[in-house]
């Protein structure tokens, strides 16, 4: 344990962080699994569910939860696959 105010203090901005950051990467997670389940299966509202994906994986790169080059990667791919399935 910290002996140091400053260091304690990180310590609970970092825990307070790294909560809030894993929520985003679970949400991202689930968003882009979904969309990419929606792709695979060619359902109506695949399209809306790209959407959405595309969308959280943007902003968790503007806001650094995921690197912004990891973002665009991710962008990417998912756009790949669902051109590939013409969604």
């Amino acid at each position: 344990m910290a002996n140091i105010q400053s260091q304690k203090k990180r310590n609970r901005q970092n825990e307070k962080r790294r909560v809030r950051n894993k929520g985003v990467r679970s949400e991202l997670k689930t968003r882009v699994k979904v969309a990419g389940q929606a792709i695979t299966d060619a359902d109506a509202g695949a399209g809306e569910l790209v959407r959405g994906a595309q969308k959280r994986i943007d902003k968790a790169g503007a806001k650094g939860v995921i690197h912004k080059n990891a973002a665009a990667r991710r962008t990417s791919r998912l756009m790949k696959r669902a051109a590939k399935s013409g969604a």
